[in-house]
């Protein structure tokens, strides 16, 4: 224990003598350690033609790519130069061990303006790509944003040879509006309109021949484009013009190697294709990146469709893309039938020398099966978006501080929500939703949704199994049809309108754990809840002690620190 606190402390000044560099690798006799020195600030930008305020990291829109590899130690210090606090979290980062970094408001203490805050947190045991946002309000409105690689380690083989070169590739929807006149429209019991446009790595493209090139490819070689959509609440289209993409990645986890002609992005995904640069005509190509409106409602499928485009040019290359655009598909159930295509690679490594496949997910048995359905309706006049009835409110104090201080009882109570909700929900209240699942127990969660708009769920601390999907109401028989073989695991899942989807995963992570939509509007409006997972033992071998430079506040701020 004393071996480990000495640890930190070393950190921590390394971390202070070093804030003055942007990047700076130290390698100790265990995993190396990267530090960085982020500043977050306001900045002027015209996305879409007309200028409007965003939020920068170092100066850029989106923010720089936070480039790792699997095990690495991240030492992050984030100066919060905007006029509001802060938090950053780390899309499909599992911070096993350690939700005092995760960046939700249930478990860190705002970043004040005109301070900063050092993120401690490991890569454990990940490969993939993923990114990091603000989480307070509607902040990811103005960007805030960026990629996460984390990179397999040398000794550890990936089922496909290196690319000359890899991209990430940020797709999102974009407001014109300002994210705190976006908010203050939520906070005045209306909805968003749609967005006005559709960005990739902040921009859009004409395709008139006059573009600069985002991308560049040398004929004849394999590009790996990570793309994830960083938006507010689009499914997004995503292809390239004459290319197919072949499959590598998905948050994590190697499929079979698949080839498409586009795929379907939903809200908090990310996927990793290669690409060949094999046309035979050297000229520039157009990459797209389209709204495709899930709904069931049919006033709202024919809302029009906004597209983003960036510009691949050929090395040695000359002419404008061909005018002939390739379309998206329209309907929705392509899209379920994309989703079902993913197929895990059992005979592929990970971030582990054993293979995906020595997992056997399917022979585990069932300890709980927890059924969440959202709702939405006007509580006062003002619209709420609810999990089992009750819409989501953060306290004061985060959740996991309370708990930890051991004041949990004046901040919120546990199990408000039933695992099994009724048929027809009476009525929406508003309060924190905080649940308990058992440690190491293995759970069966059934997403219900019952509206005529797309969801997708992302667990934080986690990747998990989607063994099921299909439209109507769940019951136990459905599990006949569940795929407990090569379902693929990660961290973000939709569910379409009308629709149920089922994934399993073992609870194996100690700390206090976000589950909510990525959907920016719903996720403020309360559709969202809190796992708690605690350990008997209260080992260090289970969770990381509360970190001497964590921020408190709420009731806990002039209470003594309990003992490590």
């Amino acid at each position: 224990m004393a071996g480990g606190t000495m640890k930190i402390q070393l950190v921590f000044l390394l971390t202070s003598l070093l804030a003055l560099s942007s990047s700076v690798m130290l390698v100790h006799g265990e995993d190396p350690y990267l530090f960085f020195t982020w500043k977050v600030t306001y900045g002027t930008a015209s996305p879409l033609g007309h200028p409007q305020q965003v939020i920068l990291v170092n100066g850029l829109f989106p923010g720089p790519v936070l480039n790792s590899t699997t095990n690495n130690n991240i030492v992050l210090n984030v100066f919060n130069h905007l006029d509001e606090p802060l938090l950053l979290t780390w899309n499909g980062v599992q911070e096993r061990r350690n939700s005092w970094a995760d960046g939700t408001p249930g478990t860190q203490c705002p970043i004040p303006p005109g301070t900063n805050y050092t993120y401690h947190f490991q890569m454990k045991d990940q490969i993939g790509s993923y990114y990091y946002y603000p989480t307070l309000g509607l902040q990811r409105a103005a960007g805030g944003f960026g990629g996460i690689t984390i990179n397999s380690r040398p000794l550890i083989p990936v089922p496909y040879d290196r690319p000359e070169e890899e991209y990430t590739v940020l797709i999102f929807d974009w407001y014109t509006q300002n994210h705190k006149d976006l908010q203050k429209i939520l906070d005045s019991g209306k909805g968003l309109d749609r967005p006005n446009g559709v960005l990739i790595n902040g921009k859009t493209a004409k395709g008139d021949g006059k573009d600069k090139p985002m991308f560049m490819m040398k004929p004849g070689k394999t590009y790996k484009y990570r793309i994830c959509n960083v938006g507010m609440r689009e499914t997004l289209n995503f292809r390239i013009q004459d290319h197919r993409m072949k499959l590598v990645e998905l948050e994590g986890s190697h499929p079979m190697q698949n080839f498409y002609d586009s795929l379907d992005v939903h809200v908090g995904q990310c996927y990793a294709v290669l690409v060949t640069a094999d046309n035979k005509e050297h000229t520039d190509y157009v990459m797209l990146a389209s709204t495709r409106n899930i709904h069931t409602n049919p006033h709202d499928k024919d809302a029009a469709v906004l597209t983003g485009k960036a510009i691949i040019r050929y090395v040695g290359g000359h002419g404008a893309p061909s005018p002939k655009l390739p379309p998206a598909p329209t309907d929705i159930q392509w899209s379920v039938d994309q989703v079902r295509s993913f197929r895990w690679n059992l005979s592929a490594n990970a971030a582990r020398p054993n293979i995906q496949g020595s997992y056997k997910y399917g022979q585990i048995q069932i300890a709980r099966t927890i059924k969440l359905v959202n709702t939405v309706e006007k509580v006062k006049n003002k619209l709420r978006y609810a999990i089992n009835g009750v819409s989501h409110v953060d306290p004061e104090t985060p959740l996991k501080l309370a708990e930890y201080f051991g004041v949990a009882n004046k901040v919120f109570k546990y199990n408000i929500i039933t695992d099994n909700p009724p048929a027809k929900i009476a009525k929406i209240i508003e309060a924190p939703n905080v649940i308990n699942i058992t440690y190491r127990s293995f759970v069966e969660i059934v997403f219900e949704n019952h509206e005529d708009t797309m969801q997708s769920f992302n667990l934080d601390g986690y990747a998990f199994f989607v063994v099921g999907m299909e439209p109507g109401v769940w019951s136990p028989d459905k599990r006949k049809s569940y795929n407990l073989v090569d379902a693929v695991s990660r961290h973000t899942v939709p569910v379409f309108p009308n629709h149920w989807t089922a994934i399993l995963l073992t609870f194996d992570n100690v700390g206090m754990w976000n589950l909510r939509s990525e959907m920016a509007e719903h996720r403020y409006l309360g559709l969202q809840l809190y796992i708690s997972i605690l350990s008997d033992s209260a080992q260090f071998r289970d969770e990381y002690s509360l970190p001497e430079w964590q921020l408190l506040c709420g009731i806990v701020k002039n209470l003594p620190r309990p003992k490590p």
